[in-house]
């Protein structure tokens, strides 16, 4: 749990980079008790212990989460975000946000790894969250044929009905004839045994760390598949969070988003200029932003969406 955390917290800290947010990256974990227990006390507990940090950490509705958990948060510390929607449109759940910059990123990633459109392509979906399903319905709007899978098979189900996707197994979605692998459950789904049986030319998700090792991002540079990296493409959550917490209006963060494709084509741009795979190129990128900002900006805070 502890490794995956930190894993997550790097990830954050490149996300917010490659977004351009004036924040740093850290996550939180909270280790769900075996035996019965209060959920309201759970998250009020958390809260307090989200204040004590004094700022320096900020956290939001994620995995496992909902808005009105937040606000319960909220009752023991103003660093939160994530919380109910207002009637601005800020707030809420960050998820449509996150489907809206994957759904860019994949138009952009299909017509550079496939050339053709989302409408000639089949998109296995693994996982149908919160985001996953946003992201079925936007794909399905744009005329994709969906597979769809995850472990909780009627939620499977519920989708298919309503998007006319194909459920297909658990076992069998990596190795599924699709052109686009869309990973939107937990990370660590592209290991070695994955990245040689994805049949899909294109990777791109709404997980965080997808790639169980940098190397596995290697193995899918080799086999030719076009990786869009996580923490690029998945960001339109966190900058909704950032515009929340920060007090940005909700139309700036509306072009942030929009912004998703652009800023995975400098990804791929500086890949190909610099002859490294997609996952490389985020990472340098990523921390070079950070150097640059760390030289102006030394004391910002961690956030995690």
């Amino acid at each position: 749990m502890a490794h995956d955390g930190c894993r997550l917290a790097k990830g954050m800290s490149y996300k917010n980079a490659i977004a351009g947010l004036p924040l740093g990256g850290g996550k939180a974990v909270i280790r769900q008790p075996k035996s019965q227990f209060d959920r309201r006390a759970l998250f009020e507990a958390f809260g307090r212990a989200v204040a004590n940090l004094n700022g320096q950490y900020v956290t939001a509705e994620d995995v496992g989460t909902t808005p009105q958990e937040m606000a319960l948060v909220r009752t023991h510390t103003v660093h939160v975000a994530g919380l109910p929607l207002e009637a601005d449109g800020v707030g809420g759940d960050p998820s449509p946000w996150t489907a809206r910059g994957i759904f860019l990123s994949m138009e952009l990633a299909a017509h550079r790894g496939l050339h053709r459109p989302l409408s000639d392509c089949t998109i296995a979906i693994q996982g149908v969250g919160h985001v996953g399903v946003a992201l079925a319905q936007m794909l399905r709007q744009a005329g994709a044929q969906l597979l769809v899978s995850d472990v909780n098979a009627a939620a499977a189900a519920r989708v298919a009905i309503a998007t006319g996707a194909t459920v297909v197994g658990a076992a069998g979605i990596l190795s599924a004839e699709a052109d686009i692998f869309a990973p939107c459950a937990l990370g660590g789904v592209i290991d070695e045994v994955a990245a040689g049986k994805l049949r899909a030319k294109v990777v791109c998700g709404a997980a965080n760390n997808q790639l169980a090792t940098t190397a596995d991002g290697d193995r899918l540079a080799e086999r030719d598949i076009h990786y869009a990296p996580d923490y690029v493409v998945n960001a339109g959550g966190i900058i909704n969070v950032a515009a929340e917490y920060l007090g940005w209006p909700q139309a700036d963060s509306n072009a942030r988003v929009e912004a998703t494709a652009d800023r995975l084509a400098d990804v791929f741009t500086h890949a190909e200029t610099h002859g490294v795979a997609p996952h490389t190129a985020a990472d340098q990128l990523a921390r070079q932003r950070i150097a640059n900002a760390s030289l102006d900006a030394p004391d910002e805070l961690a956030v995690a969406a």
